[in-house]
């Protein structure tokens, strides 16, 4: 008996039907069933799923003798599921890598609860992709399972079939099946959940929804969108039937009616003709199942009115969201004006020689080499004033005590930087800061580059792909010092910013702790997170892909590879920052960390600590390796996809000819680096020397120190530091002087 049925109803998908079944049959986990329905769908998908079950003998096809739409095609698998929880996939969407080992764990420990939900993420036709909004329902909800009664909020996400397992046995006790037409995961769905005694959660992306830009039934304009009235008058019987389930009418009611409203609301879904019709449909219906003695909600109000007075009403609200939209913009171009106004009374006084304005990572905290610069300021020049700039409030809160900070683009903002003697930032200021004469700006960059930069990206169209080059270097033309910690970064950010800084050979501030880091400065690490003090700690550092909108790709399963490292070993993982907000964790990464398998590092503030944490680096081609080297630990570069990295983005030199420890061109030779101890042998000890020595040569552990000292109280100070003025930028080149 597998564990998974999954049932696959297949109608004019002939286009995507393979990548379906593919994202199914190719899954590490194999105990699976694929019951594939071919509901006479007049294209290949009949020949298509032959051609599989052939090849594949955990597929099982049965051919309709007519059409009998999703539901019923649905259905029809049913009698011939064996596993023990069965699995409703659309045809054209996808299973994300490692999903159903994650479902088969979760399922497992939360003891065959009879419905288990699961995350999704929407995969739009061109081609980007969005986490459903409602994914912290599924981490809210806790580990334990639950009844619909206990977490009612499970309920507010999508009510569909395919983002939940049902357990078979629960299914078929209750008799539930779909009913024909539109709609009909809806008088499916609300069954199940409210007569469900155990419920549990898996927060994780595991399918990709597609949302096709054509052939989507329910976006074709049709009176089929009628249904909808039929469906919820058979969720209301179900209800009728089950008095124990009488609590949740005025729930349903309430559902109902928001369900129905949306999609008058949609332009493409009701023929112009029958609106009307479809909202009188709709009041009657609702009219019909008002729970006695219930309030009606004031968005639902209108559907005891006639249906002039819904158009009205949407009138109304449209035109309501246009004053509110003008009046936004009336309050954004006032409170310009009184900024302006701010900045302009403080730009007449003169600067203030000892009022430093600090940022990182586009506002967001005390970080970086500018959080080291500033840390030694406070340290050796007292008199020096640090103000950070905070992108918001809550960033402004998890500041150190006894930090000054200014909110952007708040008054205190335009006070601060009128006034500043000294700028110092990892990451471009704002276009709106105007560089007064007299001030100095600083800027650290965030470490040496291996992927092309700036100007260096103007002849790969897909890598520049919304960056404003042209305006990234006008904001570029305000810095006064441009710091390096090699020769090589010094190269590259006078040819990538052809702009009128001075190369600063300061080393990278933010390196000092790695460089000074003591044999207990690893422990003292861990215990800060939480790792256990005798295991080998690996960290992985994957970083993003232009090739793939958004950025995020899966090279390694982390599951995998935690297992493969063997007991002794913690898997740490730290996105890029680029990746750590958007839907990257939740493809496994969230649940991973959740379920102790590995340790999700990305929100650590200070990557510093997450380095002097670990005993080797696995990355593909992060900048991370330059800082790590510092420590003279191994460094494993996983370059499966380099020819494509490459074609994509540009790199300054071939990593992998010249890597600062054993390369793996893929997986099973990663892992045969890890476990047979070959990652750190003298030949890792050997490149990475050689590395450190090129890319580390001005890292000695006082750059911070020679900043402050040289940049801004003006002193001599021994050591590498040496300050060159590059050659001017030529007179009308077109991108330093537009």
């Amino acid at each position: 008996m597998p564990r998974f049925s999954i049932i696959v109803p297949c109608f004019k998908v002939q286009g995507f039907l393979r990548e379906c079944l593919d994202s199914v049959l190719e899954q590490s986990y194999r105990d699976v069933e694929v019951i594939a329905v071919d509901d006479r769908s007049p294209d290949g998908c009949g020949a298509i799923l032959d051609e599989y079950a052939a090849r594949d003998d955990r597929v099982r096809v049965l051919h309709l003798p007519e059409n009998a739409g999703l539901g019923r095609a649905r259905n029809a698998g049913l009698p011939h599921a064996s596993g023990d929880y069965l699995f409703f996939l659309d045809s054209d969407d996808t299973l994300t890598p490692g999903a159903l080992r994650a479902m088969a764990d979760r399922l497992d420990e939360a003891a065959d609860p009879d419905v288990l939900v699961f995350d999704y993420a929407r995969t739009y036709w061109w081609g980007g992709t969005r986490r459903n909004a409602l994914a912290h329902v599924l981490a809210d909800c806790g580990d334990a399972a639950f009844t619909a009664a206990e977490h009612p909020e499970i309920l507010d996400l999508l009510m569909v079939v395919w983002n939940k397992v049902y357990r078979r046995d629960f299914v078929e006790e209750n008799g539930f099946r779909f009913p024909p037409g539109y709609y009909e995961d809806t008088p499916w769905t609300f069954p199940v959940m409210l007569s469900a005694r155990r419920i549990a959660t898996l927060d994780r992306i595991c399918l990709n929804y597609r949302q096709r830009r054509q052939g989507n039934i329910l976006s074709t304009t049709s009176r089929k969108h009628f249904d909808i009235h039929e469906q919820y008058e058979r969720v209301f019987a179900f209800v009728d039937s089950r008095p124990e389930l009488a609590s949740w009418r005025p729930y349903l009611h309430r559902k109902m009616g928001d369900h129905c409203l949306d999609i008058l609301a949609k332009p493409d879904r009701l023929p112009p003709s029958d609106r009307g019709e479809f909202f009188r449909s709709t009041a009657a219906l609702f009219a019909r199942h008002r729970p006695a003695g219930e309030p009606v909600p004031a968005e639902l109000r209108v559907l005891r009115g006639p249906y002039a007075g819904y158009v009205a009403w949407r009138q109304g609200a449209r035109a309501g969201r246009e004053l509110a939209r003008r009046t936004v913009r009336a309050r954004g171009a006032a409170a310009a004006r009184v900024r302006r106004g701010v900045y302009a009374v403080q730009a007449r006084r003169p600067l203030d020689p000892r009022l430093v304005v600090y940022s990182a990572f586009s506002h967001r905290g005390v970080l970086g080499d500018p959080g080291a610069v500033y840390r030694k300021a406070r340290e050796i020049a007292p008199h020096l004033r640090g103000v950070w700039v905070v992108r918001d409030q809550e960033t402004a809160d998890r500041l150190p005590d006894g930090v000054e900070h200014v909110l952007l683009d708040s008054p205190a903002y335009r006070r601060v930087t009128a006034r500043a003697g000294f700028f110092v930032n990892n990451v471009n200021w704002p276009g709106t800061l105007a560089k007064r004469p007299g001030s100095v700006h600083i800027h650290t960059h965030q470490g040496t580059p291996l992927k092309l930069m700036a100007a260096d990206l103007l002849d790969r169209p897909g890598a520049r792909h919304g960056v404003d080059v042209p305006q990234m270097l006008r904001r570029a033309d305000r810095w006064d010092h441009s710091l390096v910690a090699n020769p090589h970064s010094e190269l590259v950010w006078e040819r990538a910013y052809p702009c009128h800084f001075t190369s600063a050979r300061t080393g990278s501030p933010r390196n000092d702790v790695l460089v000074t880091a003591d044999a207990q400065a690893g422990q003292r690490a861990r215990a800060r997170l939480g790792l256990p003090a005798g295991h080998t700690v690996v960290l992985y550092a994957p970083t993003r892909r232009e090739y793939v909108r958004g950025g995020h790709a899966d090279r390694i399963d982390l599951a995998r590879f935690a297992a493969d490292l063997g007991e002794g070993h913690t898997l740490v993982v730290r996105l890029h920052p680029s990746l750590a907000t958007g839907h990257a964790r939740g493809m496994g990464l969230s649940d991973l960390h959740r379920r102790g398998i590995v340790v999700d590092a990305s929100d650590v503030p200070d990557v510093e600590d997450v380095m002097l944490a670990s005993d080797v680096l696995v990355t593909d081609y992060s900048a991370l390796m330059f800082d790590y080297v510092l420590l003279d630990r191994p460094v494993v570069v996983h370059a499966d996809d380099w020819a494509a990295y490459t074609a994509s983005r540009g790199t300054y030199f071939d990593i992998t000819a010249e890597p600062p420890g054993h390369v793996s061109r893929d997986y099973r030779e990663l892992a045969a680096l890890m476990t047979s101890g070959s990652w750190r042998d003298e030949e890792s000890a050997r490149l990475r020397a050689g590395f450190r020595e090129r890319f580390g040569v001005f890292d000695d552990g006082r750059a911070a120190e020679r900043v402050v000292r040289t940049l801004l109280l003006g002193e001599e100070m021994t050591g590498p530091a040496t300050v060159r003025v590059p050659a001017p930028a030529v007179p009308g080149d077109v991108l330093a002087s537009r």
